[in-house]
């Protein structure tokens, strides 16, 4: 029963963590509208979460030996409840200031995605039992699964009560965090191995294995959330997709192939390596096939078949990297997670930053007529054809892992 409870803990984390990484991209039009933000400022915010979420696996990274696990796991949904409560309130209160209190909320609630992210896996990973891989899936699924309901929930929501109440939709959602907490309480969290001292993490860093795992969950995690991250508004401005259809059947499809893709490994997967290769396949042709398709409906659907072809990416460099390095504990998932989001960071940002480059350059309005789209539409096409980069880049690494274990 102690393991049951605590298994459903870690999953209805998971599914917050889904919240604070998702429910910002669905509100970044109305923020645009409401608090007069660029694109930049929105990729800044992105970048702000991931950086965050960084940090706190850095410092894990070298220092969890100083840090109780059980109380840090069970403080993770509390501050996910403070992140989102400073999210909702700062902006309506203060709407001069709206942007710095958006910063200051997701800085709170980044950080408790960080301990997510790290603790949370290994916490599972100690469960007993015999497919410890598919459980991993599992998790990680709830996460996919939880985006899912998120875009529909927040799409229904804006739709009914209109955007300039986004701010009550963040208060149903805080929901999640409170039982999350509540399961953790009466959960007994299993002993988790850390290394000793710093040193000992500086040791398993000089192992060229362990850097190559490192890139391979940076790609992946570059290739998932760019795409995750700017899907809703890229189908909305550049390809003129109402904004209801868009996140339905674009950012929820998304999260529908990325949680159908875990979960049919965790019922049936095998080959880890060689899914990593054709995932990175797929979601090169998915990017290209979103920017440079002639029909709106071809890049809706190309946005949703990423995250079938990204599903396995974060989870799948994880369970690599657990293999090769059993002994490492929180440090292995530690730095792992710090890697992903180094790449959810900066992918996103990229996207952004080219977009508003695009928009900016004299030649932009010309080279847009020419092609019958807006300088807005031409410089988010661009901007998701630069993030192409990083699936296509995964493909020759992951193939080395498949080929070379």
């Amino acid at each position: 029963m102690q393991n049951f409870r605590l298994k459903y803990a870690c999953y209805s984390t998971n599914v917050a963590m889904a919240v604070v990484a998702n429910l910002p991209p669905v509100l970044f039009l109305t923020f645009r509208s409401l608090y007069g933000l660029s694109y930049t400022q929105l990729g800044l915010l992105v970048l702000i979460n991931f950086v965050t979420q960084l940090s706190v696996d850095l410092f894990l990274s070298f220092f969890s030996h100083k840090v109780s696990i059980s109380k840090a796991v069970k403080l993770t949904p509390i501050l996910t409840f403070v992140g989102l409560l400073i999210y909702a309130l700062w902006p309506t209160l203060q709407p001069a200031s709206g942007f710095v209190g958006l910063v200051a909320g997701t800085i709170v609630f980044s950080a408790a995605s960080g301990l997510s992210e790290v603790l949370i896996s290994p916490v599972v990973a100690a469960i007993p039992a015999k497919d410890p891989d598919r459980q991993m899936s599992k998790l990680h699924s709830c996460y996919a699964w939880g985006t899912v309901a998120v875009v529909i929930v927040s799409t229904g929501f804006l739709a009914l009560a209109g955007s300039e109440n986004w701010v009550y939709l963040v208060f149903l959602l805080m929901v999640i965090p409170v039982v999350s907490a509540g399961l953790f309480l009466g959960a007994q969290v299993p002993k988790i191995p850390t290394p000793e001292k710093a040193s000992g993490a500086l040791k398993l860093l000089k192992n060229k294995g362990l850097w190559l795992c490192i890139a391979a969950i940076f790609l992946g995690g570059a290739a998932e959330c760019t795409m995750s991250q700017w899907s809703s508004g890229y189908l909305e401005q550049a390809l003129g997709i109402p904004k209801v259809w868009g996140d339905v059947f674009g950012v929820a499809l998304f999260a529908v192939m990325l949680g159908s893709g875990r979960s049919l490994y965790a019922k049936y997967g095998k080959n880890i390596r060689k899914l990593l290769f054709f995932g990175a396949v797929g979601a090169t042709l998915c990017y290209l096939a979103a920017a440079v398709a002639p029909f709106p409906v071809v890049g809706l659907i190309a946005c949703g078949l990423t995250g079938l072809c990204t599903a396995m990416l974060w989870p799948g460099s994880l369970v690599v990297a657990s293999d090769r390095f059993p002994a490492g504990g929180v440090f292995v998932y530690a730095i792992m997670a710090a890697g992903g989001d180094l790449g959810a960071s900066l992918g996103p940002q990229m996207v952004g930053v080219v977009t508003d480059a695009v928009i900016a350059s004299p030649e932009t309005a010309t080279a847009a007529a020419k092609l019958g789209l807006s300088p807005e539409q031409l410089g988010m096409k661009l901007g998701m054809l630069g993030g192409m980069v990083f699936p296509l880049a995964a493909i020759f690494l992951y193939y080395r892992l498949w080929k070379k274990k």
